[in-house]
């Protein structure tokens, strides 16, 4: 499979824009998205003189309904929490999916679009409370340092800029192996990220963070060679040149379909192990394009993998 475009994949992360975009009105929640923040993604403002605690917090993914179930495999997921010391209010903000991680990770199948639909945006969510027992009963809420409330509403400002400008969920790293030189293909974008590049800019404001436990995250990697531009929506689903490649590429992703029956998840996932392992072909989606990644062992891995914090 020889690349149209010869683009190199080398290192590529998610692109800005100018704006978010709204939603289509077809992509729905199982759960709403931040139902107690601001509605329109405000953060309050803090008095210049305020001390502000910083908090590391971290619970396995959908601990509200499964307890440690995903905590046992390290499928953590991560926030930071923010106390004030003048009003003794305190405040929890994350970055998550606003439709579920299925839907950022998997397209749709819709009857009026001739190419996968995507409902993959992801958002930072404020909102007041930190919920001690959520984030310490099966995970992490440590005190990892201090700001003014200045460098607080600097932050706030980044946030916000941050929020409207990276938009779109992306689940996986792609490697070229487990190896400590192996080459990465494509970044991850996803709630861990926002926590690092928030840390990360609280750094450059001047905030001293450290933490008196190892601090890992979680990854999850595709391994493939190099991989193979193949085009994006238009040039794919609407050029009969390219039916063949289209076809393929829903058919590799109908394995993933929501709402599926016992009978027809078995089939699926026995047609996943057919194209991933012994056809070893992935088909992403990055960046409003297709990319073929020529799969190899091991595959697929889950990490928890040490990212220190930022000095």
């Amino acid at each position: 499979m020889e690349s149209k475009s010869g683009r190199s994949p080398t290192g590529k992360s998610t692109v800005r824009f100018d704006r978010r975009p709204d939603p289509d009105p077809y992509c729905q929640a199982l759960y709403t998205f931040c139902p107690t923040g601001d509605p329109d993604g405000r953060i309050p403002y803090m008095r210049d003189s305020d001390v502000i605690s910083v908090f590391r917090l971290q619970t396995p993914v959908w601990e509200f309904k499964y307890g440690d179930v995903l905590g046992k495999f390290h499928i953590m997921h991560d926030a930071i929490g923010f106390a004030s010391s003048e009003t003794g209010r305190n405040y929890t903000m994350e970055w998550y999916e606003l439709f579920q991680l299925g839907n950022c990770t998997f397209p749709h199948e819709r009857e009026d679009t001739a190419a996968p639909f995507w409902c993959n945006q992801g958002a930072a969510c404020f909102f007041e409370g930190i919920d001690d027992l959520h984030w310490q009963q099966n995970g992490t809420l440590e005190k990892v340092g201090e700001i003014s409330g200045e460098q607080f509403n600097d932050l706030a400002r980044w946030v916000q800029e941050d929020n409207e400008t990276g938009i779109y969920y992306e689940t996986w790293t792609v490697r070229s192996d487990p190896g400590a030189n192996s080459t990465t293909w494509f970044e991850s974008y996803d709630c861990s990220q926002f926590v690092h590049r928030t840390y990360r800019k609280m750094a450059e404001l001047g905030a001293k963070l450290a933490s008196k436990t190892q601090t890992n995250y979680t990854k999850i990697y595709l391994y493939s060679g190099e991989p193979t531009y193949l085009g994006d929506d238009n040039t794919i689903f609407g050029q009969s040149s390219m039916k063949t490649l289209a076809t393929d590429i829903k058919k590799f992703y109908h394995s993933f379909q929501p709402h599926q029956s016992m009978i027809q998840f078995i089939l699926s996932l026995m047609e996943v192990y057919k194209k991933v392992v012994l056809e070893k072909t992935f088909y992403l989606y990055y960046n409003f394009e297709y990319w073929h990644l020529p799969m190899k062992a091991p595959y697929i891995q889950i990490t928890y993998e040490e990212v220190p914090l930022p000095h």
